[in-house]
């Protein structure tokens, strides 16, 4: 799933390649995809891009053109979706329903530069959205402040009083933007904390440790996906990964073999010496913790 890094790198990719170019065509391949009818996507037809922004796992798209009348095409790309940047596509509309495309917005002309929103899998959850204020997706409405932005003593605050384990709050975008399930793992991890330690009652050294972990482990992400063709930003996530995808592999950091917790459709990575004393966790503990 894409997150902070990956959005991030998306947006400036788009800063890079798309603005000030006019929308020539807008193809919808898939109806289910878009969750807002108006204004309609050909509406964007003849609007010009003038930037890309990132809200939490949100990428937007921006057509600020007409002061009177902005745009911003937004996208949540979910757990396979993805943005393609195309120097050339096919001029010929496509197949609703046919392939992993979900939406293409041709530049310049038809058959032209542009990008593709695409979704690969079965499980079709990517979601597109045009809106004249981002606050009018309620995703975008509900989250917590940007896990880049917020400070020390904020983020200290956003802690205080939770009883629920980190690994869960961490990933919760009412309480913190960005976040994801890989970037948990590998922020817990260079931490040293386990996914189990109950939010509230980290003591403040260790409040300041996963801060700084946080910090160091989305900026450095950001700073190896920044520049990245867009097709590369999914090899170069797993590059740099510790321990989140890794299990039965050595941590590189003691050498003790990382481990999983596997609970429905999820998992997460840790390794015991790191971050849990020596010992692993129970599967079972954490089923009644997402209950």
């Amino acid at each position: 799933m894409p997150e902070l890094p990956e959005v991030e790198a998306l947006a400036h990719h788009l800063r890079e390649h798309a603005v000030y170019r006019p929308v020539a065509r807008v193809d919808v391949a898939s109806m289910s995809a878009v969750k807002t009818f108006d204004p309609p996507m050909g509406a964007l037809v003849g609007r010009v891009v003038t930037g890309a922004a990132r809200y939490g796992k949100f990428l937007a798209v921006e057509f600020a053109d007409r002061p009177d009348e902005p745009l911003h095409l937004i996208t949540h790309l979910s757990r396979a979706g993805w943005l393609r940047w195309h120097a050339t596509a096919s001029t010929t509309p496509p197949k609703p329903g046919k392939g992993p495309l979900e939406l293409r917005v041709h530049l310049d002309e038809v058959g032209g530069p542009g990008f593709d929103l695409t979704e690969a899998g079965t499980q079709k959850r990517l979601s597109i959205y045009l809106v004249a204020d981002p606050a009018q997706v309620p995703g975008i409405a509900r989250l917590g402040p940007d896990a880049l932005a917020v400070s020390r003593d904020e983020f200290g605050e956003l802690l205080a009083g939770h009883t629920g384990r980190i690994k869960t709050l961490i990933v919760d975008q009412a309480w913190l933007a960005g976040i994801g399930n890989a970037y948990s793992d590998e922020i817990l991890h260079t931490a040293r904390l386990s996914p189990y330690a109950v939010s509230g009652r980290l003591r403040p050294e260790q409040v300041d440790d996963l801060y700084a972990a946080m910090r160091a482990v989305l900026t450095d992400a950001v700073d190896r996906s920044v520049g990245q063709g867009a097709a590369e930003l999914k090899g170069e996530k797993r590059s740099g990964l510790r321990v989140h995808a890794r299990t039965g592999m050595p941590c590189p950091v003691c050498g003790d073999t990382v481990r999983e917790v596997s609970f429905a459709n999820r998992s997460f990575q840790y390794c015991p010496r790191c971050q849990t004393g020596g010992r692993p966790l129970a599967d079972r503990r954490l089923s009644r913790l997402v209950r």
